[in-house]
Protein backbone atom coordinates (compact mmCIF):
# COMPACT_ATOMS: atom_id res chain seq x y z
CA UNK A 1 0.00 0.00 0.00
CA UNK A 2 1.49 3.25 -1.05
CA UNK A 3 2.29 6.25 1.58
CA UNK A 4 -0.81 7.98 -0.45
CA UNK A 5 -2.97 5.37 0.52
CA UNK A 6 -2.17 4.79 4.61
CA UNK A 7 -2.28 8.77 5.06
CA UNK A 8 -5.97 8.54 3.47
CA UNK A 9 -6.67 5.39 5.91
CA UNK A 10 -5.28 7.40 9.04
CA UNK A 11 -7.33 10.39 8.25
CA UNK A 12 -10.49 8.61 7.46
CA UNK A 13 -11.83 7.04 10.15
CA UNK A 14 -14.63 5.31 8.11
CA UNK A 15 -11.95 3.47 6.86
CA UNK A 16 -10.58 1.69 9.34
CA UNK A 17 -11.26 -1.92 10.95
CA UNK A 18 -14.24 -2.52 13.13
CA UNK A 19 -12.21 -3.27 15.81
CA UNK A 20 -10.51 -0.01 15.48
CA UNK A 21 -13.31 1.88 15.45
CA UNK A 22 -15.55 0.49 18.35
CA UNK A 23 -12.67 -0.84 21.26
CA UNK A 24 -12.27 2.56 22.56
CA UNK A 25 -15.79 2.89 23.59
CA UNK A 26 -15.86 -0.81 24.05
CA UNK A 27 -16.04 -0.49 27.69
CA UNK A 28 -19.28 0.87 27.56
CA UNK A 29 -20.84 -2.11 26.10
CA UNK A 30 -19.41 -4.53 28.44
CA UNK A 31 -20.69 -2.13 31.31
CA UNK A 32 -23.97 -2.98 29.93
CA UNK A 33 -23.31 -6.73 30.16
CA UNK A 34 -22.05 -6.44 33.70
CA UNK A 35 -25.67 -4.25 34.66
CA UNK A 36 -27.32 -7.25 32.49
CA UNK A 37 -25.38 -9.86 34.20
CA UNK A 38 -24.77 -11.63 30.51
CA UNK A 39 -22.84 -11.03 27.49
CA UNK A 40 -26.16 -11.64 25.71
CA UNK A 41 -28.01 -8.71 27.27
CA UNK A 42 -29.08 -7.95 23.84
CA UNK A 43 -31.11 -10.66 22.70
CA UNK A 44 -34.58 -10.35 23.84
CA UNK A 45 -34.57 -6.83 22.14
CA UNK A 46 -36.13 -8.59 19.06
CA UNK A 47 -37.32 -11.65 20.57
CA UNK A 48 -38.44 -13.03 17.47
CA UNK A 49 -35.37 -12.57 15.89
CA UNK A 50 -32.95 -15.30 16.69
CA UNK A 51 -30.05 -13.76 18.86
CA UNK A 52 -31.64 -10.56 18.28
CA UNK A 53 -30.75 -9.92 14.85
CA UNK A 54 -27.11 -9.39 16.49
CA UNK A 55 -25.77 -12.15 14.02
CA UNK A 56 -26.89 -15.05 11.96
CA UNK A 57 -29.98 -14.77 11.62
CA UNK A 58 -32.33 -16.29 9.32
CA UNK A 59 -33.29 -13.53 6.30
CA UNK A 60 -36.58 -16.18 6.16
CA UNK A 61 -37.27 -15.62 9.53
CA UNK A 62 -37.27 -11.91 8.88
CA UNK A 63 -39.69 -11.99 5.84
CA UNK A 64 -42.24 -14.13 7.09
CA UNK A 65 -42.76 -11.29 9.79
CA UNK A 66 -43.38 -8.95 7.30
CA UNK A 67 -46.53 -8.01 5.08
CA UNK A 68 -46.29 -10.44 1.96
CA UNK A 69 -46.43 -7.23 -0.27
CA UNK A 70 -43.40 -5.65 1.15
CA UNK A 71 -40.85 -7.65 -0.21
CA UNK A 72 -39.17 -9.11 -3.31
CA UNK A 73 -41.18 -12.35 -4.61
CA UNK A 74 -38.88 -14.75 -2.75
CA UNK A 75 -38.22 -18.63 -3.11
CA UNK A 76 -35.40 -20.67 -1.06
CA UNK A 77 -32.87 -23.23 -2.22
CA UNK A 78 -31.15 -25.95 -0.35
CA UNK A 79 -27.87 -27.16 -1.91
CA UNK A 80 -29.16 -30.73 -1.83
CA UNK A 81 -31.67 -29.58 -4.44
CA UNK A 82 -31.10 -30.63 -8.18
CA UNK A 83 -30.70 -27.54 -10.63
CA UNK A 84 -33.81 -29.10 -12.23
CA UNK A 85 -35.84 -28.61 -9.27
CA UNK A 86 -34.15 -25.11 -9.00
CA UNK A 87 -35.30 -24.49 -12.10
CA UNK A 88 -38.75 -25.51 -11.72
CA UNK A 89 -39.51 -23.04 -8.47
CA UNK A 90 -38.04 -20.10 -10.46
CA UNK A 91 -40.98 -21.23 -13.24
CA UNK A 92 -43.56 -22.05 -10.53
CA UNK A 93 -43.04 -18.48 -8.89
CA UNK A 94 -43.06 -17.05 -11.90
CA UNK A 95 -40.00 -15.40 -11.36
CA UNK A 96 -38.14 -13.05 -13.85
CA UNK A 97 -34.71 -12.61 -15.04
CA UNK A 98 -32.37 -10.21 -13.81
CA UNK A 99 -32.99 -12.11 -9.96
CA UNK A 100 -31.58 -11.14 -7.05
CA UNK A 101 -29.40 -13.82 -4.96
CA UNK A 102 -27.61 -14.38 -1.57
CA UNK A 103 -27.11 -16.43 1.07
CA UNK A 104 -30.03 -16.82 3.55
CA UNK A 105 -27.64 -16.10 6.64
CA UNK A 106 -25.20 -13.51 5.16
CA UNK A 107 -23.85 -10.41 6.15
CA UNK A 108 -21.72 -7.65 4.65
CA UNK A 109 -23.31 -8.58 0.54
CA UNK A 110 -20.97 -11.56 0.86
CA UNK A 111 -22.01 -13.50 -2.07
CA UNK A 112 -25.05 -11.26 -3.10
CA UNK A 113 -25.38 -11.65 -6.73
CA UNK A 114 -27.63 -10.35 -9.58
CA UNK A 115 -28.40 -13.34 -11.74
CA UNK A 116 -28.78 -12.51 -15.44
CA UNK A 117 -29.91 -15.54 -16.69
CA UNK A 118 -30.32 -19.46 -16.40
CA UNK A 119 -26.48 -20.21 -16.98
CA UNK A 120 -25.78 -17.57 -14.17
CA UNK A 121 -28.35 -19.34 -11.32
CA UNK A 122 -26.77 -22.91 -12.57
CA UNK A 123 -23.14 -21.43 -11.62
CA UNK A 124 -24.35 -19.69 -8.51
CA UNK A 125 -26.04 -22.91 -6.95
CA UNK A 126 -23.21 -25.38 -8.50
CA UNK A 127 -21.03 -22.90 -5.98
CA UNK A 128 -23.23 -22.43 -3.01
CA UNK A 129 -22.69 -24.73 -0.13
CA UNK A 130 -25.50 -23.19 1.89
CA UNK A 131 -29.11 -22.17 1.74
CA UNK A 132 -29.63 -19.71 -0.18
CA UNK A 133 -32.70 -17.57 -1.41
CA UNK A 134 -33.32 -16.20 -4.92
CA UNK A 135 -35.98 -13.15 -5.67
CA UNK A 136 -37.33 -10.61 -7.82
CA UNK A 137 -34.42 -8.20 -8.78
CA UNK A 138 -36.02 -5.21 -6.93
CA UNK A 139 -36.82 -2.83 -10.18
CA UNK A 140 -37.04 0.58 -8.13
CA UNK A 141 -33.88 2.96 -8.55
CA UNK A 142 -32.84 3.85 -5.04
CA UNK A 143 -31.92 2.22 -1.87
CA UNK A 144 -31.89 3.54 1.31
CA UNK A 145 -31.61 2.72 5.15
CA UNK A 146 -33.71 3.69 7.86
CA UNK A 147 -32.71 2.87 11.39
CA UNK A 148 -36.05 2.38 13.62
CA UNK A 149 -36.60 1.77 17.28
CA UNK A 150 -39.13 1.44 19.52
CA UNK A 151 -39.89 0.90 23.04
CA UNK A 152 -41.66 -2.32 23.41
CA UNK A 153 -45.03 -0.16 25.77
CA UNK A 154 -45.53 2.37 22.84
CA UNK A 155 -46.49 2.33 19.88
CA UNK A 156 -44.97 5.10 17.73
CA UNK A 157 -41.19 4.73 17.68
CA UNK A 158 -38.21 6.67 16.27
CA UNK A 159 -36.48 7.09 12.86
CA UNK A 160 -32.91 8.08 14.14
CA UNK A 161 -30.95 7.38 10.73
CA UNK A 162 -32.47 8.02 6.99
CA UNK A 163 -29.87 7.25 4.47
CA UNK A 164 -29.48 6.65 0.09
CA UNK A 165 -26.73 4.26 -0.72
CA UNK A 166 -24.85 4.65 -3.81
CA UNK A 167 -23.44 1.91 -6.05
CA UNK A 168 -20.19 1.13 -6.32
CA UNK A 169 -19.51 1.80 -10.10
CA UNK A 170 -17.35 3.42 -12.78
CA UNK A 171 -18.02 5.61 -16.08
CA UNK A 172 -16.77 4.74 -19.23
CA UNK A 173 -14.34 7.64 -21.66
CA UNK A 174 -14.50 5.69 -24.35
CA UNK A 175 -10.68 5.32 -24.12
CA UNK A 176 -9.78 3.89 -20.62
CA UNK A 177 -9.72 -0.02 -19.67
CA UNK A 178 -11.67 -0.95 -17.13
CA UNK A 179 -8.68 -1.84 -15.28
CA UNK A 180 -7.81 1.53 -16.05
CA UNK A 181 -10.95 3.15 -14.40
CA UNK A 182 -10.77 1.22 -11.48
CA UNK A 183 -6.94 2.18 -10.92
CA UNK A 184 -8.23 5.88 -10.82
CA UNK A 185 -11.48 5.20 -8.80
CA UNK A 186 -10.66 6.31 -5.27
CA UNK A 187 -12.90 4.11 -3.59
CA UNK A 188 -11.57 1.13 -4.68
CA UNK A 189 -8.38 1.62 -3.97
CA UNK A 190 -8.53 -0.68 -1.11
CA UNK A 191 -9.98 -3.48 -2.96
CA UNK A 192 -7.83 -3.55 -5.72
CA UNK A 193 -7.73 -7.29 -5.32
CA UNK A 194 -11.41 -8.25 -4.86
CA UNK A 195 -11.57 -5.79 -8.75
CA UNK A 196 -8.96 -8.05 -10.16
CA UNK A 197 -10.73 -11.57 -8.73
CA UNK A 198 -14.20 -10.73 -9.73
CA UNK A 199 -13.90 -8.71 -13.06
CA UNK A 200 -10.80 -10.53 -14.41
CA UNK A 201 -12.76 -11.03 -18.14
CA UNK A 202 -13.28 -7.77 -18.18
CA UNK A 203 -10.41 -5.81 -17.05
CA UNK A 204 -8.32 -5.22 -20.73
CA UNK A 205 -12.13 -3.68 -22.29
CA UNK A 206 -12.40 -0.30 -22.71
CA UNK A 207 -15.71 0.72 -21.70
CA UNK A 208 -17.73 2.93 -23.79
CA UNK A 209 -18.20 6.64 -23.29
CA UNK A 210 -20.57 7.71 -20.81
CA UNK A 211 -21.39 3.63 -19.85
CA UNK A 212 -22.19 3.02 -16.53
CA UNK A 213 -20.01 -0.38 -15.34
CA UNK A 214 -20.81 -1.74 -11.97
CA UNK A 215 -18.17 -2.91 -9.82
CA UNK A 216 -20.66 -4.84 -7.59
CA UNK A 217 -24.32 -4.79 -6.86
CA UNK A 218 -24.10 -5.35 -2.97
CA UNK A 219 -24.57 -1.74 -1.24
CA UNK A 220 -23.19 -2.31 1.62
CA UNK A 221 -20.49 0.21 2.94
CA UNK A 222 -18.28 -2.88 3.61
CA UNK A 223 -18.76 -3.87 0.17
CA UNK A 224 -18.03 -0.29 -1.48
CA UNK A 225 -21.08 1.50 -1.45
CA UNK A 226 -21.41 4.89 -0.76
CA UNK A 227 -24.09 6.55 1.99
CA UNK A 228 -25.64 9.95 1.63
CA UNK A 229 -27.40 11.73 4.25
CA UNK A 230 -31.24 11.98 4.26
CA UNK A 231 -31.43 13.62 7.34
CA UNK A 232 -33.47 16.33 5.64
CA UNK A 233 -36.15 13.89 4.33
CA UNK A 234 -37.57 12.60 8.41
CA UNK A 235 -40.81 13.60 9.01
CA UNK A 236 -44.07 12.14 10.14
CA UNK A 237 -45.17 10.30 7.19
CA UNK A 238 -41.94 8.54 6.99
CA UNK A 239 -41.78 7.79 10.73
CA UNK A 240 -45.61 6.00 10.40
CA UNK A 241 -44.45 3.79 7.51
CA UNK A 242 -42.03 2.39 10.06
CA UNK A 243 -44.30 2.44 13.00
CA UNK A 244 -46.89 0.41 10.93
CA UNK A 245 -44.14 -2.46 9.83
CA UNK A 246 -42.94 -2.19 13.82
CA UNK A 247 -46.28 -3.28 15.05
CA UNK A 248 -47.42 -5.43 12.47
CA UNK A 249 -45.75 -8.61 14.24
CA UNK A 250 -45.13 -6.39 17.34
CA UNK A 251 -42.16 -7.74 17.41
CA UNK A 252 -39.39 -5.18 15.87
CA UNK A 253 -38.20 -2.80 18.59
CA UNK A 254 -34.70 -1.67 17.08
CA UNK A 255 -32.83 -2.35 14.15
CA UNK A 256 -32.32 -1.32 10.47
CA UNK A 257 -34.62 -1.65 7.40
CA UNK A 258 -32.94 -1.92 3.67
CA UNK A 259 -35.55 -0.69 1.19
CA UNK A 260 -35.85 -0.22 -2.79
CA UNK A 261 -38.23 2.34 -3.78
CA UNK A 262 -39.28 4.27 -6.88
CA UNK A 263 -38.84 7.43 -4.99
CA UNK A 264 -38.67 8.79 -1.09
CA UNK A 265 -41.93 10.27 -1.49
CA UNK A 266 -43.36 7.21 -2.83
CA UNK A 267 -42.00 5.67 0.27
CA UNK A 268 -43.56 8.45 2.96
CA UNK A 269 -46.89 7.55 1.32
CA UNK A 270 -46.02 3.60 1.62
CA UNK A 271 -46.33 2.67 -1.66
CA UNK A 272 -44.06 1.80 -4.51
CA UNK A 273 -41.08 -0.23 -1.80
CA UNK A 274 -39.63 -3.26 -1.22
CA UNK A 275 -38.01 -4.56 1.99
CA UNK A 276 -34.49 -6.10 1.37
CA UNK A 277 -33.92 -6.84 4.73
CA UNK A 278 -34.61 -6.05 8.45
CA UNK A 279 -31.32 -6.18 10.24
CA UNK A 280 -31.41 -6.17 14.19
CA UNK A 281 -29.68 -5.36 17.12
CA UNK A 282 -26.57 -6.42 15.42
CA UNK A 283 -26.79 -3.47 13.14
CA UNK A 284 -24.80 -0.32 12.50
CA UNK A 285 -26.73 3.07 12.83
CA UNK A 286 -25.15 3.65 9.35
CA UNK A 287 -26.14 7.41 9.60
CA UNK A 288 -22.59 8.18 11.66
CA UNK A 289 -21.56 7.76 7.85
CA UNK A 290 -22.67 10.05 5.11
CA UNK A 291 -22.84 13.54 7.69
CA UNK A 292 -19.62 14.41 7.41
CA UNK A 293 -18.87 13.40 11.30
CA UNK A 294 -15.90 12.90 13.36
CA UNK A 295 -15.23 9.93 14.85
CA UNK A 296 -16.59 11.41 18.78
CA UNK A 297 -19.53 12.79 16.97
CA UNK A 298 -20.10 9.36 15.64
CA UNK A 299 -19.13 7.51 19.05
CA UNK A 300 -21.85 9.93 20.16
CA UNK A 301 -24.69 8.55 18.36
CA UNK A 302 -23.42 4.82 18.61
CA UNK A 303 -23.63 5.23 22.35
CA UNK A 304 -26.99 6.54 22.48
CA UNK A 305 -28.46 3.84 20.26
CA UNK A 306 -26.23 1.19 22.81
CA UNK A 307 -28.63 2.76 25.29
CA UNK A 308 -32.07 2.61 24.10
CA UNK A 309 -30.60 -1.22 22.76
CA UNK A 310 -30.28 -2.08 26.61
CA UNK A 311 -33.30 -0.37 27.50
CA UNK A 312 -35.25 -2.08 25.50
CA UNK A 313 -33.84 -5.68 25.93
CA UNK A 314 -34.40 -5.37 29.64
CA UNK A 315 -38.10 -4.19 29.21
CA UNK A 316 -38.41 -7.24 27.38
CA UNK A 317 -36.27 -9.62 29.51
CA UNK A 318 -38.40 -8.26 32.63
CA UNK A 319 -41.80 -9.18 30.40
CA UNK A 320 -41.33 -12.73 29.32
CA UNK A 321 -38.08 -12.63 27.14
CA UNK A 322 -35.63 -14.18 28.64
CA UNK A 323 -31.84 -13.50 27.55
CA UNK A 324 -30.08 -16.56 25.95
CA UNK A 325 -28.03 -18.55 28.46
CA UNK A 326 -24.08 -18.38 28.23
CA UNK A 327 -23.30 -21.20 26.34
CA UNK A 328 -26.05 -21.50 23.76
CA UNK A 329 -24.48 -18.20 22.81
CA UNK A 330 -21.20 -18.79 22.54
CA UNK A 331 -21.79 -21.71 20.21
CA UNK A 332 -24.10 -20.20 18.09
CA UNK A 333 -21.98 -17.01 17.25
CA UNK A 334 -18.98 -19.18 16.90
CA UNK A 335 -21.02 -21.04 14.27
CA UNK A 336 -21.77 -17.98 12.67
CA UNK A 337 -18.25 -16.71 12.34
CA UNK A 338 -17.38 -19.87 11.07
CA UNK A 339 -20.33 -19.49 8.64
CA UNK A 340 -19.21 -15.86 7.24
CA UNK A 341 -15.49 -16.95 6.97
CA UNK A 342 -16.54 -19.53 4.55
CA UNK A 343 -18.64 -17.23 2.50
CA UNK A 344 -15.93 -14.38 2.95
CA UNK A 345 -13.88 -16.74 1.51
CA UNK A 346 -16.30 -18.09 -1.21
CA UNK A 347 -17.22 -14.33 -2.51
CA UNK A 348 -13.96 -13.37 -3.10
CA UNK A 349 -13.25 -16.14 -5.54
CA UNK A 350 -16.51 -16.37 -6.83
CA UNK A 351 -16.33 -14.29 -10.64
CA UNK A 352 -20.13 -13.22 -11.12
CA UNK A 353 -20.73 -9.95 -9.85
Amino acid sequence: MSLKSIAFRITHWETWHYLAKYIPIGPVWFWYCIRARSLWFFTPSNPTLTFGGFEGESKKEMFMQLPLDSYPKTMYVTPAMSFEEVEQLVVSAKLQYPLAAKPDIGMMGLMFRKINNIGELRLYHQTMPVEYLVQDFAPYPIEVSVFYYRFPYEKKGTVTGFLRKDYLKVLGDGRSTLWELILNYPRVRFRLEEMKSKHKDKLESVIPENEIYYLSYALNLSRGGKLVSLSHEKDEKLLKVFDDLSNYTGRFYYGRYDIKCASIEDLKEGKNFVILEFNGCGAEPHHIYGNGNNIFQAYRIVLKHWNILYKISRYNHKHGFPQWKMVKGWKFLGDAKKHFKMLKKLDAATELS
